[in-house]
């Protein structure tokens, strides 16, 4: 199981609803293996013109994220994602601790 997983959101908490953009989503929630820290980021790239994923994939390997839930990921940030060891799950959605929950249940 991963050590800090991020989600891609609209809001910083864990009942806001994902964002299906990685690059893009307004926030990342990034939560710890047992969901006792809560550390919301403000996605700087959101409103940046080109390269905003991979420049979102350089924040996740800061903040030492192991995996990403997110509804899409384009090419260019999985690349850099899957060079800085994070694994990248495709095709969630629900509210932040939706995911989480079905992630940790193994339905992601």
């Amino acid at each position: 199981m991963a050590g800090r997983i991020a989600v891609t959101a609209t809001g910083p908490s864990m009942d806001a609803p994902m964002d299906e953009r990685f690059g893009r989503c307004p926030c990342f929630v990034i939560v710890d293996v047992d969901a006792t820290v809560v550390d919301p980021v403000e996605n700087p790239c959101a409103t940046q013109g080109h390269g905003a994923g991979i420049q979102a994939a350089k924040i996740m390997s800061d903040r030492g994220v192991s995996v990403v839930l997110t509804g899409r990921c384009g090419p260019n940030a999985a690349d850099t994602l899957a060079a800085a060891g994070i694994d990248v799950v495709t095709g969630c959605s629900g509210s932040v601790r939706e995911a989480l929950n079905a992630y940790r249940a193994g339905n992601a």
